[in-house]
């Protein structure tokens, strides 16, 4: 914009007797011609005078009317309405105080934990410690990566730089209390590692809280020594977040296990040793024993070749002594073809349920043939066998000299003597 000296430059003063100025007539010498005299410097000031005054006036009313337009309508011609921006402040509005739990995303990690973006004032850290509900040396073992987004707890604030503290292990904690809260409910069998003992029992991580298990909970005979790394099959006892106590049992779980372990069942186990007469297998917290009579139909004459600690496979129970806790297991119940244990021990692991149905009925079968012998030479009873093996009202179609049982097959091809 031109200044004010640039507009009224070329400007030509008027003559003195047109001007306020004009009032006594200038002192001339008679001899001299009158000539009009020019007042530059008086007229340009009147004349800048002038033009501020009409330049204050015309900022003057562009106030008055953005003043207006605010008062009256202050969101005209703004794509930004005040909905958007209470939305904004819903978004961005923070609440600092211990205990809240806020989204981040894991931005950097060092030795000592991780950086997280919380969309605070400044960012915020996990030290490792919090980082996860088991013991950890650093965060990635917890797979806490950058760019990894989850929930944290504000737990406290670092005096330092005013950064907040966050955690994990608590809301952790907060899941395995309701997990085993849960798993109580349902009177569920779990597994707990032993991690350590004491005078009155062991100490085994579940769901990673550390439960007790007091030694009159411990079905096993083995000193507390010997539990240390072992699982073993629990139930839960008390669940009290409140008081952090958790206590478990082992007799109850051995208790629920042996119920099941119903003769030609079929259970995975775990190879634990190997003796000259057979293998201990580990199935569910209970030791039973495979003779190496019942490996396979062919004879096996170094366990070692068909076995090794450690090794899984399926088995079937032969028998249960539930009042001395032996179980007797046979894989030789479960080969589709003699000598299969030694030569293809995966088929029988496929094969395995297949061929203790096999055995099962063939159980059933010798069952009812003691029964329909004990009711030929009984038939005062009044009672008759149907097909299916049960016992019933004496029916008049059967036969006066019995049953005829020569459909069943030799008792002794059940691998159990008939009493």
């Amino acid at each position: 914009m031109a200044s004010l000296a640039q507009q009224f430059t070329g400007l030509r003063c008027a003559p003195l007797s047109s001007t306020r100025f004009s009032k006594s007539k200038p002192f001339s010498h008679p001899n001299q011609t009158h000539k009009p005299t020019l007042l530059l410097p008086i007229v340009s000031a009147v004349a800048i005078s002038n033009a501020k005054t009409k330049d204050r006036t015309e900022l003057k009313k562009l106030f008055e009317d953005a003043y207006e337009r605010c008062r009256t309508t202050p969101l005209e011609g703004v794509s930004f309405t005040l909905d958007d921006f209470n939305d904004a402040l819903e978004k961005y509005d923070f609440n600092a105080e211990i205990g809240t739990k806020v989204k981040g995303t894991v931005f950097k990690i060092d030795a000592n934990g991780a950086l997280v973006d919380i969309t605070a004032k400044s960012s915020a850290y996990l030290p490792v410690q919090e980082a996860s509900i088991h013991r950890i040396k650093h965060v990635e073992e917890a797979g806490i990566v950058p760019g990894l987004k989850d929930e944290f707890v504000i737990i406290g604030e670092n005096d330092v730089d005013d950064s907040l503290v966050l955690s994990l292990r608590s809301i952790q904690y907060e899941l395995a209390w309701e997990r085993c809260r849960q798993l109580q409910a349902e009177d569920v069998v779990i597994k707990g590692k032993v991690v350590a003992a004491n005078k009155g029992g062991v100490v085994a991580v579940v769901e990673g809280l550390r439960g007790f298990v007091p030694f009159s909970q411990i079905s096993t005979k083995s000193t507390a020594e010997e539990l240390i790394e072992r699982e073993l099959p629990l139930k839960f006892v008390e669940v009290d977040e409140e008081q952090s106590r958790l206590v478990l049992s082992n007799r109850k779980a051995m208790a629920d296990s042996q119920a099941q372990l119903g003769i030609g069942s079929v259970v995975i186990g775990t190879v634990q040793s190997l003796k000259p007469y057979g293998a201990f297998i580990d199935i569910g917290g209970i030791n039973g024993l495979l003779h190496v009579s019942q490996i396979s139909h062919d004879r096996v004459s170094d366990i070692a070749t068909v076995l090794q600690p450690g090794d899984t496979l399926k088995v079937m129970i032969l028998s249960h002594d539930r009042e001395r806790g032996r179980v007797s297991l046979s894989t030789k119940k479960l080969e589709p073809t003699p000598g299969d244990m030694i030569r293809n021990p995966k088929l029988v692991f496929e094969k395995a349920e297949e061929m203790a149905q096999t055995f099962r009925q063939r159980i059933a079968q010798a069952e009812a043939m003691a029964r329909a012998d004990m009711l030929r030479f009984q038939p005062e009873s009044g009672l008759t066998l149907s097909s299916d093996g049960i016992l019933g009202p004496l029916a008049s179609d059967l036969p006066a000299e019995g049953l005829d049982l020569t459909d069943v097959p030799p008792a002794e091809e059940s691998g159990l003597p008939v009493a």
